[in-house]
Parts: C-alpha cells; structure tokens; sequence
C-alpha cells in the first residue's frame, strides 16, 4: 500500500510532508503534490506533517477520494520530485477549508 494525497492539497500545498519524506516520493505540480507510489515506503510520517490533513494511507481513503490513488500515480510519472519544503501558495489559508477543489487543478 502506499498514502495518497486528496483535493484538500488544491490550491494549498504546504510542503511539511516533504521535509519529512525520507525517500523523496513527493512530486509537485503547479497548486497540488501528489505521492509517488512506486517510491513511497509506506512510512506514514507525512501523514502528522501535513497542516490540512490532506494525506492518507491509501486503504484509509475517504468516501468520495478513491480516486485521487490513481490521480497520485498518473501525476507521479510527469511531475518534479521536490525534496525540500517551500512556503504554500499564497491563497493557502483561504482554499485550505474549502472542499470540492477538484475543478481548480492545475495539471
């Protein structure tokens, strides 16, 4: 198994999860991260780091976010790795409530 990151991300994207990361499994598109599954170990630390609680073990997904393993798999093969914490978004504190975001990633 490995975690996944879910929509609460967009339009965020804290970078907590990353300084933590031991393998680098983070990649990070233009307003969301997403979990390599082929690199991630399972650790879980990521999972207490991330301020918006965005990240999951992938049999503990959500109703309604099962889709996101495979959003997390396909994003992993053509996005950066980021192995070093940025600052969030600018707008982070005003999306991190939001649900629905789904529609505002950008690719």
């Amino acid at each position: 198994m490995t975690h996944v990151v879910t929509e609460t991300c967009i339009r965020c994207k804290y970078t907590d999860c990353v300084d933590v990361c031991p393998v680098d499994c983070f990649k990070e598109g233009p307003n969301f991260l997403v979990i390599d599954p082929d690199e991630c170990i399972d650790c879980a630390v990521c999972v207490s780091e991330c301020p918006v609680e965005a990240i999951y073990a992938e049999e503990d997904l959500p109703a309604g976010m099962q889709a996101f393993t495979g959003l997390n798999a396909e994003l992993a093969a053509v996005w950066p790795t980021i192995s070093k914490r940025n600052g969030p978004l600018p707008e982070a504190d005003a999306w991190k409530e939001q649900t629905g975001k789904l529609a505002y990633l950008e690719r």
